[in-house]
């Protein structure tokens, strides 16, 4: 009689251990499923890192649009002839601090040109001021009164002042150490450009 008893009581306690041990490793499965997600980039991480196409066939000379890409924003200008005669001005030059664009961590190699751009028409920069990161403002006015007579368009950055011209090149004497950052970025028609990727390899940095 007690050998059965403690058969019975031990197939009982086998069961339950069993029952427990299942329920316990799929409590232990769902908690780890967050987890592991959070190990894998989000589908909005591998957006934000994906090269955007930016179709400038309705952007009128004078004109400017913002995309985004990589969470900051990106301008794109189509230049108007004057603007264009304005960036080769001598007296222009005279007051960049880099117009030659020396530095080159501000731009890829290819765009180390007078417009900084891959054709002169149009101009593609982060619009984000060098100095603290503020969001300059587009100015293509002439000779505003707060910005002086001299002034022949660029981009002022209302936080400390700094300036640029339309090529994103800094003016002397303002907190901005260097020139605005130029994305690398090709054209894949006359109206299609393609930013964060040029031609050949998809930017990492």
């Amino acid at each position: 009689m007690n050998k059965k008893t403690l058969n019975t009581d031990d197939k009982r306690r086998r069961f339950l251990v069993a029952a427990g041990t299942m329920v316990g490793g799929a409590g232990i499965a769902t908690a780890l499923i967050p987890f592991v997600s959070s190990m894998s980039p989000s589908a909005r991480a591998y957006s934000a890192a994906a090269p955007v196409e930016v179709d400038v066939s309705k952007l009128e000379p004078g004109q400017q649009i913002t995309v985004e890409w990589r969470s900051k924003p990106v301008w794109v200008l189509r230049r108007t002839e004057q603007i264009i005669t304005d960036l080769k001005s001598d007296k222009l030059r005279q007051n960049l601090l880099d117009p030659d664009s020396l530095v080159s961590s501000q731009q890829p190699d290819y765009l180390q040109n007078l417009f900084r751009s891959r054709k002169e028409e149009f101009l593609v920069a982060i619009g984000i001021c060098t100095h603290l990161g503020c969001i300059p403002t587009f100015r293509p006015d002439l000779a505003p009164e707060d910005l002086g007579p001299d002034w022949v368009g660029g981009y002022f950055c209302p936080c400390h002042g700094s300036r640029f011209d339309l090529a994103g090149r800094v003016f002397k004497n303002v907190p901005a150490p260097t020139n605005l950052v130029i994305p690398p970025y090709y054209f894949l028609s006359d109206n299609k450009i393609l930013i964060g990727n040029d031609g050949e390899t998809v930017s990492t940095s």
